[in-house]
């Protein structure tokens, strides 16, 4: 490719990501002009120890999972690490959206909720009550953690039943 072509395509990206976000609703345009600018920030870093930033399995972290598909988390939202490696941690994507936590699976207070979604209450650290994404949960680079907010102690009964219906999904 030649350096004019390269500018000619830059252009045409530019105007089409202008009318892209034209289209989005507000929420979508804050949160991926702060993944856009993290990812700028953080994609050439190996780890979240670059930034001093050290997470460790039930850490609950604020976090970029960076652009969505449909039906996928995406931007900024926080997550609960149930495993470190490499320097790759896997994470539950999780959100305290009212109605999301109200259609959750409980065994005593909503049965026939959906199994793919678990309540895991207010911890300590946080301001409402969370409920995790268990089906979209994923290796990421640490250099994604924004914070560390709050810890699940990996020997609760929680943190095992959470790591439990995560290997149930798969």
């Amino acid at each position: 490719m030649t350096v004019k072509n390269n500018e000619k395509m830059w252009t045409q990206y530019m105007r089409y990501r202008a009318g892209i976000y034209e289209t989005l609703i507000p929420e979508h345009y804050t949160g991926s002009l702060i993944s856009e600018a993290n990812w700028i920030i953080r994609s050439r870093m190996s780890s979240g120890e670059a930034m001093g930033i050290r997470v460790r399995p039930g850490d609950i972290c604020y976090m970029d999972f960076g652009m969505a598909y449909l039906n996928e988390v995406g931007y900024q939202h926080f997550g609960l690490i149930i495993s470190v490696k490499n320097r790759k941690a896997l994470c539950v994507p999780m959100t305290s959206n009212p109605k999301t936590y109200a259609q959750a699976y409980d065994r005593t207070d909503n049965p026939n909720g959906k199994k793919h979604l678990m309540r895991i209450g207010m911890l300590e650290g946080m301001n409402r009550p969370s409920v995790l994404f268990l089906n979209d949960f994923r290796f990421v680079n640490t250099a994604r953690v924004i914070d560390v907010k709050a810890h699940m102690p990996v020997d609760s009964a929680m943190f095992r039943t959470v790591r439990n219906r995560v290997i149930d999904m798969i």
